[in-house]
């Protein structure tokens, strides 16, 4: 990393889900799920990202909820606040309050929905770094916003100061090759998809942004401990041990998985909110079995 910049976390962040019971956010559940997440060694926490519904939070339950979780961690773990919105000015707003309340880094999905040209982009996340006191990640998933993030927007991201790291879920291992080799000295990247952990780190990456990991935490902080341990035997070990229920986290639109397998867990209550619904029967039976295999249940 460049000497201006600092890495926000090196291993497993988790994109940690948002409990709800009756209609409101389950804040008993959430400190539950927070405690076993810095219990199992999870590296960093993520809140109020794509796998916390974070498109569904009015803005005083986002506020609310970024506030409890600052008061629960108490400084144990890095915290990075789901800050992005397809409205740049609404984006700086609450990434302004992010970083007013002591949140480490925010997690900036690129616009949806209106989408933008790669100048339209670079503007966008320089009016929202030049406006936050708390650094920049850009979270870059196509096939969610319809928006890509190429190269040529990389290298003028990777210029700024505040601009700091890049969670890519793009799925095109080449073209994250492309960008480790020509930004990885101004920007940290990090896997957006669980089942490309390992390749992200063999190129690189300095680790994770997990959905599977609300699961399984222990499991996937080994697997980036292992790597960076130069224990590769391990880290390749537990990748393909835990492939399968990687794979099973996406076999519906997240993050209807995670939060029934959380459910079946016992964990929280599993509700979601529309658009989101509950799992298809027979997905949900196929979750409860893999979940079972692991010894999850």
């Amino acid at each position: 990393m460049s000497k201006n910049k600092q890495s926000i976390f090196k291993g497993t962040a988790t994109a940690l889900v948002t409990p709800f019971a009756d209609g409101k956010i389950d804040y008993i559940a959430l400190e539950r799920l927070i405690e076993r997440q810095i219990d199992n060694g999870i590296d960093a926490l993520v809140i109020a990202g794509t796998t916390g519904e974070a498109s569904t939070l009015s803005d005083v339950e986002h506020r609310e909820l970024l506030l409890a979780t600052k008061h629960i961690v108490n400084g144990r773990v890095p915290l990075i606040a789901g800050t992005g919105s397809n409205d740049t000015a609404h984006a700086i707003e609450t990434s302004r309050y992010a970083a007013s309340i002591g949140y480490d880094a925010l997690l900036v999905v690129t616009p949806y929905y209106n989408k933008a040209t790669p100048q339209g982009l670079i503007k966008s996340f320089y009016a929202i770094a030049d406006a936050s006191s708390a650094p920049v990640i850009v979270y870059n998933v196509p096939t969610r916003t319809c928006c890509n993030v190429t190269l040529p927007v990389y290298r003028e991201l990777a210029k700024h100061d505040n601009i700091v790291a890049v969670k890519e879920a793009g799925g095109n291992i080449s073209a994250i090759a492309e960008l480790l080799c020509e930004c990885g000295d101004n920007l940290d990247v990090y896997s957006g998809n669980d089942d490309q952990t390992l390749p992200m780190l063999s190129l690189g990456g300095k680790g994770v942004i997990s959905v599977v990991s609300n699961i399984i935490p222990k499991e996937m902080s080994a697997l980036c401990r292992s790597w960076f341990e130069d224990d590769t035997k391990q880290s390749r070990h537990l990748h393909q041990s835990y492939l399968t229920l990687m794979k099973m986290m996406f076999c519906e639109v997240n993050p209807i998985p995670v939060k029934t397998a959380l459910c079946l867990m016992g964990l929280c209550e599993g509700d979601l909110r529309l658009p989101m619904c509950e799992m298809e029967p027979e997905n949900r039976e196929r979750l409860k079995r893999a979940l079972a295999n692991y010894g999850l249940v």
